[in-house]
């Protein structure tokens, strides 16, 4: 039945700041953006490399959503690399903190945490 992941959505607190952090920094390629009058709303669908999409929502005042201390629902959105200290230099290159590297003691994999423009925790994992 499920044929897997279509998109994640995101609402974002500064629209332009998070627009530029995901296509400009990241890199991902923009597939539409729509602006909602009728919501004063921006919708900005992203394509990810290998499938599926990321949505950027604006919406005026959005309220805050807790995403630490482990707070209940998403708990972080994660990126496939094929290096990580390359990935996360690349990031601190551009001013973004990066948290140290971990092994993921069940698979053994490298990975590393960094937030985007609203805190949201943002994972890569090192394939």
């Amino acid at each position: 039945m499920l044929q897997g992941l279509h998109h994640v959505a995101l609402i974002c607190g500064d629209y332009a700041r998070s627009r530029a952090f995901y296509v400009d920094l990241l890199g991902l390629e923009v597939i539409a953006e729509t602006h909602r009058t009728e919501r004063d709303s921006w919708k900005l669908d992203l394509a990810v490399p290998g499938g599926g999409q990321l949505e950027l929502f604006s919406f005026p005042e959005p309220p805050d959503r807790p995403s630490r201390p482990e707070a209940k629902g998403l708990r972080h959105l994660a990126f496939r690399v094929a290096d990580v200290a390359g990935a996360m230099r690349w990031l601190e290159d551009a001013g973004v903190e990066v948290e140290p590297v971990r092994v993921d003691p069940l698979t053994g994999k490298r990975f590393t945490f960094f937030a985007d423009p609203d805190g949201l925790p943002l994972e890569l994992y090192e394939i």
